[in-house]
């Protein structure tokens, strides 16, 4: 099983690839090709396909982890690219969310909403599903007793009124491999602690890794400490954080695992053996 950092914050030193605020992955798992978001925007995500000499797989669906701009605003030049595809995500995909900031209010969700629904099958679903051999979705989050990786800036509609963004459509991918299980993260709006705690109550084995952006970035120094007791109890995976975890976090962590903690840019090639039967 191999994962490819497509698009993210940063690229590897010295590459021709580019970066944007946003992350995309690829997932090779038994001959399947799966993508996993698509970035701010198309430009960077097939520049970079393009550069890594991956822009001719054959890709046979993308998962979504959440309806935030830099997570799905690549959707429409991927589209273009490749033609219809399967998209998995959750039931609440298509709430429309927005910024506040002061009396500035923008959209930030998924755009053009309606014209995807006709381009693509949308698999939407608050159960977890089988993407891939040994590729699942987390499935709904919750109940989520934890914090969440939230914003005071993230906002919904509801009959009329603004309420905060409850994050209902955040989902992570669980990877099964020999060596136990990957956690896939997007932006972890959800919660790492809570994620974990979902994807506990549907996989079991050892926790190998955990990928991707953890939204730390507004978490404070009681959640850091009680997300590095979380990891301690896992038995210590391996972390490749980058997107939305924050310097903060990193450098917590950094001091508490070391070598376990490493840099994930667009670029970074992450290989584990394959689940034995899949």
């Amino acid at each position: 099983m191999r994962i490819t950092c497509l698009v993210d914050n940063t690229a590897a030193t010295g590459s021709a690839l580019w970066a944007e605020h946003g992350l995309s992955v690829l997932i090779e798992s038994a001959g399947h090709y799966l993508l996993w978001d698509t970035g701010q925007s198309g430009t960077v995500l097939l520049h970079n396909l393009q550069t890594l000499h991956l822009d001719d797989v054959p890709l046979s669906g993308l998962a979504l982890s959440h309806a935030h701009y830099d997570h799905t605003g690549g959707l429409d030049a991927l589209l273009t690219r490749y033609g219809s595809l399967p998209i998995y995500a959750h039931t609440s995909l298509f709430t429309e969310r927005f910024s506040r900031r002061g009396e500035e209010t923008r959209e930030i969700g998924l755009r053009h909403a309606a014209e995807l629904q006709h381009r693509a099958h949308f698999s939407l679903s608050t159960e977890a599903q089988a993407l891939a051999p040994g590729v699942w979705t987390s499935g709904d989050i919750s109940p989520r007793p934890y914090p969440q990786g939230s914003s005071p800036h993230h906002w919904i509609q509801r009959a009329g009124r603004w309420l905060p963004d409850p994050y209902e459509d955040d989902l992570s991918l669980i990877l099964r491999t020999r060596e136990g299980l990957v956690l896939l993260c997007g932006c972890c709006h959800a919660g790492l602690r809570n994620t974990l705690r979902a994807a506990r109550a549907r996989h079991q084995g050892p926790l190998r890794a955990i990928v991707g952006g953890t939204h730390l970035v507004t978490a404070d120094d009681t959640e850091i400490g009680a997300v590095i007791a979380a990891l301690h109890q896992e038995g210590l995976p391996q972390l490749y954080l980058n997107h939305c975890t924050g310097n903060k976090a990193l450098f917590a962590l950094q001091q508490a695992f070391g070598d376990l903690v490493r840099p994930c840019p667009a670029g970074t090639v992450l290989e584990f053996p394959d689940e034995e039967g899949s």
